[in-house]
């Protein structure tokens, strides 16, 4: 493969870990797909807002749909939850980041 279609191929990968997402209010706020945890059975997304400057994640639940491009993304209201599954999410990509 040659250079160029390897840095498209690059390219491509880190646009498939961003997504845009419309919330409430019908704003689309974009993310960095920073990880993925099964938890209970169910898959849950780990966001990083994109033009957001704190560095506080998103938890989303991811519902599957036919396609990737046809995935749902539910909020959690469980604080349990989010707090159980965040820390699925630290054990599980421990020394990837830094966490405080």
């Amino acid at each position: 493969m040659s250079d160029i279609n390897d840095k498209e191929l690059e390219n491509e990968e880190e646009i498939e870990n961003y997504i845009t997402l419309t919330d409430d209010d019908g704003n689309e706020v974009s993310f960095e797909i920073i990880g993925t945890v099964e938890y209970k059975e169910h898959l849950y997304g780990v966001l990083l807002p994109w033009d957001d400057e704190d560095d506080e994640v998103v938890i989303l639940e991811i519902i599957p749909g036919e396609t990737p491009d046809e995935d749902d993304f539910v909020s959690v209201d469980d604080d349990v939850l989010l707090n159980e599954v965040f820390e699925e999410f630290k054990k599980n990509y421990d020394g990837e980041y830094e966490f405080e």
